[in-house]
């Protein structure tokens, strides 16, 4: 059974631009809450700190079993990367408006917990209305065929 954490929000509130694959750097029992399905991207985002790409407000509920170290539920993780994509992805987020959004959390068939973010740019109102525009049409076709 594969473990898919989406971020279903994303491309309804963002213009989708070019994907990353990241590695994500947990504690302890943290890779069994999220292979459990107890994990969600909804509300969070990327932003670099001191030359590293972390990942803000990602939630990842506590493991029962976990023991006597407490765990943070929205700490920031580290997204691990190497060295050219991250100077490929500080130049993007010089721009204006540009951030990046987690889209995917998956664990990769090698058992690690792996996220996938696009860089992204936020739509205005009425882009988000053409967009269910555009769904509401599809769907009604959809149902006459």
């Amino acid at each position: 059974m594969a473990i898919e954490i989406k971020n279903k929000k994303a491309a309804f509130t963002y213009f989708l631009e070019d994907e990353f694959v990241a590695g994500i750097e947990l504690n302890g029992a943290e890779i069994k809450s999220i292979r459990g399905g107890k994990a969600s991207i909804g509300e969070s985002y990327c932003k670099f700190d001191n030359n590293e790409l972390y990942v803000f407000n990602m939630y990842v509920e506590e493991y029962r079993n976990a023991g006597y170290t407490p765990q943070a539920p929205r700490r920031q993780r580290k997204l691990l990367l190497n060295k050219n994509e991250l100077k490929k992805l500080d130049k993007k987020l010089k721009n204006v408006g540009i951030t990046l959004v987690p889209t995917l959390m998956f664990i990769s068939k090698s058992g690690y917990a792996k996220l996938k973010f696009r860089v992204a740019k936020g739509k205005k109102m009425h882009d988000k209305r053409a967009t269910l525009k555009e769904k509401d049409i599809a769907r009604d076709l959809d149902r006459s065929l």
